[in-house]
């Protein structure tokens, strides 16, 4: 078992109440790696939700504050079950505080003949020719990833914020669900470094998620394509947009977060 599978793992305390224990070793900053949060948050939905055939279909998330290692209890509420969709809030609390707390949509499949793409899909160089890269000043967590840039500057003081490359877990999880994908949305750093001229402590704020293919037929030994662009900076506030792609080529996940740039 990976660790991944350990970390993500969740206890029933009662029936809508779950417990999680969250590693040390995977900082990020102050608080635990967002990424894993959101995929506690996610896996606590899908455990109360208990309906293979309404799979997440859209999550919103704020990150209130810095999630410790140690032990955290999740609360899930479930809004609404109607004949087609199943809408949950979650609640991440640690020391009688809410430290983040999302609000996951499931849904049955409606008409599988519609779909598209409008994205274009990025120029794909082969991960294997590239160079590892790992930034000076990443976070503890970062140690547990595999980064293969292929446009990513840091701290360039550049005239565009844009982040692209191959990613990867070092030892992915071997169950590969909605919170794996989630995970892997948020693996890369910001794409707003590559237009600032040195290091700066950001933080997730908020973090939406759209997943968008069955993550358990993934090949767990490739990467994913990371392409993010950091749209617009205003008062210390970006906001980001972030797509992940398979190696063939194929949109797997949509996400868009605001980060803070602390100081």
């Amino acid at each position: 078992m990976s660790d991944l599978d350990a970390h993500l793992a969740l206890t029933a305390i009662g029936p809508r109440h779950l417990r999680a224990e969250v590693p040390d070793g995977w900082q990020q900053g102050r608080g635990a790696f967002g990424g894993l949060v959101i995929g506690l948050m996610i896996r606590a939905a899908a455990t109360v939700a208990a309906d293979p055939s309404r799979p997440l279909r859209s999550l919103g998330a704020e990150l209130c504050g810095p999630t410790q290692p140690g032990p955290a209890d999740i609360f899930v509420d479930v809004l609404r079950t109607g004949t087609g969709v199943t809408t949950l809030a979650v609640r991440l609390v640690q020391a009688d505080e809410v430290q983040a707390h999302a609000v996951a949509v499931h849904a049955r499949t409606r008409d599988p003949g519609l779909q598209w793409t409008e994205l274009q899909p990025p120029s794909l160089a082969p991960p294997g020719g590239l160079p590892l890269g790992t930034p000076d000043e990443a976070p503890v967590f970062a140690r547990h990833c595999e980064f293969r840039p292929v446009h990513a500057p840091l701290f360039v003081g550049g005239d565009e914020a844009r982040a692209e490359g191959w990613f990867r877990f070092k030892r992915p999880p071997a169950v590969r669900d909605a919170a794996y994908l989630a995970m892997l949305c948020d693996g890369w750093w910001p794409a707003a470094f590559s237009r600032l001229t040195a290091p700066r402590p950001t933080a997730t704020l908020a973090y939406t998620f759209q997943p968008l293919i069955d993550a358990s037929r993934l090949d767990p030994e490739q990467p994913v394509y990371h392409r993010a662009r950091a749209v617009a900076m205003r008062d210390g506030y970006s906001v980001e947009l972030r797509e992940i792609w398979s190696p063939a080529g194929e949109l797997l996940a949509l996400n868009q977060q605001t980060f803070a740039v602390i100081r």
